[in-house]
């Protein structure tokens, strides 16, 4: 007979529909109940380590870091790879803030790359919570364990029989506690601040001790502490008592030489002088009154667009055309066109040729 006491919490933890092995998600659509493996799969993404590249398993200086991201096409600025060193000797999280589309999310797949490590990220979003961070019961398998125990008459059934680490669906955070010296992780907790405050709270215990409790099977530690890179659009302040667990750096918006550089590392058959003209053109925007100002992921963006147009240089008509790509509110796309976007266009080619000269 099974304990009156387990259905009980199976049903206080949320325990829905599991007979038919279906659980609805909060927008109501069913969702077909997958195995673990295939949730992992979700989740991580792989390394895409390049052959040509070494992996890096200790790090001794500051310009090791520089060259490392370097030579994966990431072009970092001392202070940057000052604060990226110091988190990695220190084992502290960090936390980078900056606007949208200027490489702060790039960073940690950079890194998990040059280590060799599992690249676990968790994209935050308003009404995140610790099932869908950390972890859930896996109900339809709880259930099914109840039914099987239940055919072979088995009395007594204790919650450790159903809440033990099997029926543990590990999620983002839990995942990256088991990294090991052979296969370490990265952890990217993507702009933070689309989560709650709530969420935050949570987050301190894993942030300061790595560790997350399951009050059903106790305190989890990682055995090597995952790499965690925090990133914020700043669209609200992050709780004091969480910066305060992380060192911290702002990325704004790349200079015109590194600009250039980037691109040319991002889009290498991109020719110089529509490298030179793009960027231009785009920093430009950015000195404007705009809704939204593009970011370095929208200057790529355009350029490999440019060029899948057979463009070598800026023309008004294209640059009319793709407005699209870069500007992404009509009323900032309005503000250009015309006589604006001719003004821009010429500019941008006499500070091309200025650099010939």
């Amino acid at each position: 007979m099974i304990s009156p006491k387990i259905f009980y919490k199976l049903g206080r933890l949320g325990y829905k529909e599991v007979e038919e092995e279906i659980r609805p998600n909060r927008r109501g659509h069913k969702l077909t109940v997958i195995e673990q493996s295939d949730i992992n799969k979700e989740l991580q993404l792989a390394p895409t380590q390049d052959s040509q590249n070494e992996v890096v398993h200790d790090w001794t200086s500051i310009n090791q870091v520089v060259e490392q991201l370097s030579l994966r096409h990431y072009i970092i600025e001392r202070s940057l790879a000052t604060a990226v060193f110091l988190a990695l000797k220190l084992q502290k999280p960090l936390l980078l803030e900056g606007e949208a589309g200027v490489g702060k999310t790039e960073i940690a797949k950079v890194l998990a790359d040059t280590m060799g490590a599992r690249l676990i990220r968790l994209q935050c979003y308003e009404g995140l919570d610790v099932s869908s961070a950390v972890y859930e019961w896996n109900y339809a398998r709880q259930m099914l364990q109840i039914r099987l125990l239940e055919s072979q008459e088995v009395k007594n059934v204790g919650a450790t029989e159903l809440f033990g680490p099997e029926f543990l669906i590990k999620r983002p955070l839990l995942q990256a506690l088991e990294g090991t010296v052979e296969q370490p992780t990265v952890l990217l907790i993507d702009e933070l601040d689309r989560a709650d405050e709530e969420f935050e709270a949570f987050l301190l215990e894993v942030l300061s001790d790595y560790q997350v409790t399951v009050p059903e099977i106790g305190t989890i530690k990682a055995i090597r502490p995952p790499v965690v890179i925090i990133t914020s659009n700043r669209t609200r302040e992050i709780h004091d008592a969480l910066k305060r667990r992380c060192l911290y750096h702002w990325i704004d918006y790349p200079s015109l030489e590194k600009e250039y550089r980037i691109l040319l590392a991002k889009v290498p058959n991109a020719p110089a002088t529509l490298a030179e003209e793009v960027v231009s053109f785009v920093q430009d925007i950015r000195k404007m009154e705009l809704y939204k100002l593009p970011g370095v992921a929208e200057t790529l963006d355009w350029a490999t667009a440019l060029l899948a147009l057979d463009q070598r240089d800026l023309e008004e008509k294209t640059v009319e055309d793709t407005l699209g790509v870069i500007l992404k509110y009509q009323e900032d796309v309005e503000k250009l066109k015309g006589d604006k976007v001719r003004a821009l266009v010429q500019k941008a080619k006499q500070t091309a040729q200025s650099k010939k000269k």
